[in-house]
């Protein structure tokens, strides 16, 4: 009993370390990786369309033909590195904005806004529901927790119109938003929606 025993552990442990070593080899042997596969259309560090897919030759597996895409190929051979992106140029220029009981118009104040929101409203974590679309127009409801600097979450209910114009960049924002004070114990929202939440409504209170 105990030899069988010990060719047992033998073998998980030899298991173990070929499936190890596999895995740390792969990378290096792999000719068809994505990384590989994009190389001829899109140059090192810097953004680049990928062509719409068609029958039996798309680029990367499970593409949706209704959506544009593009990719990025990072070079990480000195380390990680950190992105940053101007959110500002998801607006058009002259986009227009009331937020509560804010009137906001252009990038620049658009920036200032959002720079003094994530100042003010610390560990913030957002769920959004559609709740209607027509034409550049949606319609949107939507709840967020968060904390202010002296440790008193909130919950907060709102609803949101977004108008956008003929290159996607959102040109009209209004959001009346409700504030309702809450205990640590009573979150209900944390990190990524997880997918047993997904096509699910949030309760109303």
């Amino acid at each position: 009993m105990m030899r069988w025993l010990l060719w047992l552990l033998a073998g998980t442990l030899l298991g173990g370390i070929v499936h190890l070593v596999a895995v740390l080899i792969l990378p290096s042997t792999a000719t068809q990786d994505a990384y590989s596969r994009l190389a001829p259309m899109a140059p090192v560090n810097a953004v680049a369309t990928v062509p719409q897919p068609v029958p039996q030759n798309e680029v990367m597996p499970f593409m949706d033909p209704a959506f544009a895409s593009a990719v990025c190929r990072y070079d990480l051979t000195e380390g990680p590195i950190k992105l940053t992106v101007p959110v500002s140029l998801a607006y058009t220029p002259d986009s227009r904005w009331r937020n509560r009981d804010q009137f906001i118009s252009g990038r620049e104040e658009i920036v200032r806004f959002f720079t003094a929101k994530w100042k003010r409203e610390l560990d913030y974590v957002l769920r959004k529901s559609l709740w209607g679309f027509r034409a550049n127009r949606i319609a949107v409801r939507f709840q967020y927790e968060c904390h202010d600097a002296a440790g008193q979450w909130w919950r907060c209910y709102g609803n949101e119109l977004w108008e956008f114009d003929e290159q996607g960049l959102m040109r009209h924002r209004e959001a009346s938003i409700n504030d309702v004070p809450i205990d640590k114990c009573e979150r209900r929202i944390f990190g990524p929606r997880p997918d047993e939440e997904r096509g699910r409504e949030f309760p109303l209170r």
